[in-house]
């Protein structure tokens, strides 16, 4: 079984920045990726971005140049530094990982951009 456990969601201004962290846990036994989603009330869930263990990044459009994926393979954390939010980013961020036989998910944290 794996865990993902999420932290760093809050609130924050628009323009400001928070970093969250998604540390994995149990029998793990092949990282294929590992990314974050975010889902806004009332929207789907939608990818943010996604890295591999061999560094290989993708971003969604409306974040590229503003977050940062990356991950610290011995700890199997993957984080995403966020920056310049503003308030289209408010949803709740899951992060999720797949070993090559499923895919597992993180219960999520709540991201607030509002002044």
């Amino acid at each position: 079984q794996v865990q993902l456990v999420e932290s760093g969601g809050g609130l924050v201004e628009p323009g400001g920045s928070l970093r969250l962290s998604c540390a994995a846990s149990g029998s793990i036994e092949n990282i294929a990726v590992m990314g974050w989603y975010r889902q806004a009330p009332g929207k789907q869930r939608d990818l943010v971005a996604r890295t591999s263990p061999y560094g290989s990044t993708s971003y969604a459009d409306s974040v590229k140049g503003r977050f940062t994926i990356f991950s610290d393979n011995a700890k199997k954390t993957v984080y995403l530094q966020m920056n310049s939010l503003k308030p289209d980013d408010t949803a709740v961020y899951f992060c999720k990982l797949n070993n090559f036989k499923r895919d597992y998910w993180g219960q999520g944290t709540q991201v607030t951009v509002s002044s």
